[in-house]
């Protein structure tokens, strides 16, 4: 473990963190390598950080993989990022079931090839029973496409004389949204040097605290993951109160 975390307060470790892994192209592109190199290499970071996470003792790790505004990139990439990650939860689901891990994907699954359907349905199923991290793989995901289902089945309950309109409130949207079962994310870390969110967890992100770091993804390492876990551990988050009102809380 490193100084970073062994310096850390106890009690200020993050429930749930979630990372868009940026960089993998350029991280190739300076090695002067093909970009898939760097998405192989990507991978391996993924590894890492999530066994990372689980020693630490954060509950929730979510990571964007694919944005639904990617299959804008070409159309040889885009298939080989999906073999890519077919080929990867092949060979790590004995892993994260024996490291009771639970492994969710969210995203729009209907654009997906049905056998990568067929191969996430049979990965969730097989670390369902765990209760050690829970590990979610964000695929063909967008914050606005997340908010817009809520809103569909939201509509749906109403259609069906199940809420009325004037009843929608907050909790309701929640209760429809991605994750929703989860606290939603403490801390978001961005690699690659990018500061902002590309319409990642938009609704669960209003109140996480934010971490960008140049570190291309492929470079980012238990040490990054640590540095990123103290710095948030410095943090005062006051959710809307002041400075005082916080810290009468917590002397409380």
């Amino acid at each position: 473990m490193s100084d970073t975390m062994t310096n850390s307060p106890a009690g200020k470790l993050p429930q749930h963190v979630a990372i868009i892994m940026d960089g993998n192209g350029r991280w190739a592109k300076r090695r002067h390598l093909p970009r898939f190199a760097g998405h192989r290499s990507g991978v391996e970071a993924v590894r890492r950080v999530v066994q990372c996470a689980a020693r630490r003792g954060v509950r929730a790790l979510t990571l964007f993989a694919f944005s639904s505004e990617n299959w804008r990139r070409p159309q040889q990439e885009v298939g080989l990022l999906m073999d890519l990650f077919m080929t990867s939860l092949q060979r790590q689901m004995k892993m994260l079931r024996d490291n009771n891990i639970v492994l969710r994907i969210i995203g729009d699954r209907g654009r997906l090839d049905p056998r990568m359907q067929e191969q996430i349905a049979a990965a969730e199923a097989l670390t369902a029973d765990n209760d050690g991290l829970t590990l979610t793989v964000a695929v063909n995901y967008g914050g606005r496409w997340d908010v817009t289902q809520a809103f569909r089945a939201l509509v749906a309950e109403i259609e069906a004389g199940r809420l009325r309109a004037n009843d929608v409130a907050e909790e309701q949207v929640a209760r429809h949204m991605c994750l929703h079962d989860l606290p939603e994310p403490d801390l978001f870390i961005r690699t690659g040097g990018e500061q902002r969110i590309s319409n990642f967890l938009l609704w669960q992100l209003a109140y996480t605290e934010l971490v960008f770091t140049d570190l291309l993804w492929p470079d980012f390492d238990e040490d990054a993951f640590d540095a990123a876990l103290a710095d948030y551990a410095k943090r005062q988050r006051r959710f809307g109160r002041t400075g005082e009102q916080v810290e009468h809380i917590q002397d409380a």
